[in-house]
C-alpha cells in the first residue's frame, strides 16, 4: 500500500489542530468550583470555614464536607 504525503501531512495536521483545538475548549469552558454566598449568610459563618481558600470556592475543608453531606446544613 502506498501512501501520498501530502495526504498524510494534511490528515496529521488536521488531528492535531482538532486536539489543540478540544484542549483549548475544555480549559475555556470548565468552570471552577465556587462558594455560595447564601451559605454563608444562612450560617452566618465566613466562607473560609469550609473552603480552604478564605474567599471561598474550590477545595473543602473537612468541616465544609460535612455540611455538603448533612445537606447543606451546620453538622451537629
Amino acid at each position: 500500500m502506498k501512501l501520498d504525503a501530502k495526504k498524510t501531512f494534511v490528515f496529521v495536521c488536521g488531528a492535531a489542530a482538532a486536539i489543540l483545538i478540544a484542549g483549548t475548549m475544555s480549559v475555556i469552558v470548565s468552570q471552577s468550583a465556587s462558594a455560595k454566598p447564601e451559605f454563608a449568610a444562612q450560617t452566618g459563618k465566613p466562607c473560609g470555614e469550609c473552603h480552604q481558600n478564605p474567599a471561598g470556592g474550590g477545595a473543602l475543608k473537612e468541616f465544609g464536607e460535612k455540611f455538603k453531606a448533612n445537606g447543606f446544613k451546620l453538622p451537629k
